[in-house]
């Protein structure tokens, strides 16, 4: 594990810290002493670092997980409150809706990796990822109604994770729910013993990367778009995306390595 990860960020650190092995690039929230609180710098520059990977042809998986003990506490609190503007809160939220489409947008998957509590619009950004992984220990609530704000923009990202009734209920208690309960709900994918964390998110990144780029690229676009359109035209987008995938050089290698019963040879 980085030293990132375990310690707090000194002053003077970036917000967000970079590293890459491969094609993994670790995106990691570096405000461990403000629980990772997404202030404006922060996202600024999680939104610039997904730009750059997204332009990058040799990145093929982003990990976005977090120093200290929490992984995200949602807004900076401390922040809005010292801004008091409907411009200025109308303005910020637009922000953080363009950081957790572009994570949608990117052409690579996106794995959270979970430690600790995610909360607020830090469970939103759980929910936005593609996959996630949690340690046991990691919990998860979208707890503005404690505070008399209803978490609107985290509900959208939840009600598209969770069933309806289970979402709304997160939404009107605030209550926080454990990790293997959000694996049951759909919030994450995996859940594993804290030591573990890293090992799994590896076997995850590393089983994305064995598969030709082109092919996650395209899924990923097609995976969130039809779920935005009715049947017909799911089905259509769905037919065309294949069509082309189809016509690509590591499928038709796929397919013929299936055929001649041997492992593909992707360059």
């Amino acid at each position: 594990m980085s030293a990132v990860l375990q310690g707090a960020a000194s002053q003077g650190e970036p917000p967000v810290s970079v590293t890459r092995t491969g094609g993994v690039v670790r995106l990691t929230l570096n405000r461990p002493a403000q629980f990772n609180a997404l202030s404006e710098a922060l996202m600024q520059a999680v939104q610039s670092e997904l730009e750059a990977i997204a332009a990058d042809p040799d990145a093929r998986v982003v990990v976005l997980g977090a120093a200290g003990k929490a992984f995200c506490a949602g807004h900076d609190l401390r922040e809005m409150r010292a801004s008091p503007s409907h411009d200025y809160y109308r303005a910020l939220f637009a922000q953080c809706a363009r950081m957790m489409m572009t994570i949608q947008q990117l052409p690579q998957p996106v794995i959270a990796r979970v430690h600790g509590i995610a909360t607020a619009a830090g469970c939103q950004l759980v929910a936005m990822c593609d996959l996630a992984v949690a340690s046991s220990e990691a919990r998860f609530a979208v707890s503005g109604v404690n505070l008399g704000l209803f978490c609107s923009t985290p509900a959208v990202a939840l009600s598209r994770n969770l069933s309806r009734k289970t979402a709304f209920e997160m939404l009107v208690t605030g209550e926080f729910i454990d990790a293997q309960t959000a694996a049951a709900r759909g919030l994450v994918n995996r859940v594993v013993a804290p030591d573990a964390l890293d090992a799994e998110v590896d076997r995850l990144a590393a089983s994305i990367c064995a598969k030709p780029a082109v092919a996650i690229a395209a899924g990923k676009g097609l995976f969130y778009r039809q779920l935005e359109m009715g049947i017909d035209a799911a089905y259509q987008l769905a037919g065309q995306t294949m069509a082309c995938n189809m016509m690509d050089e590591s499928a038709l290698e796929g397919v013929q390595a299936f055929i001649d019963k041997r492992p593909p040879d992707w360059k």
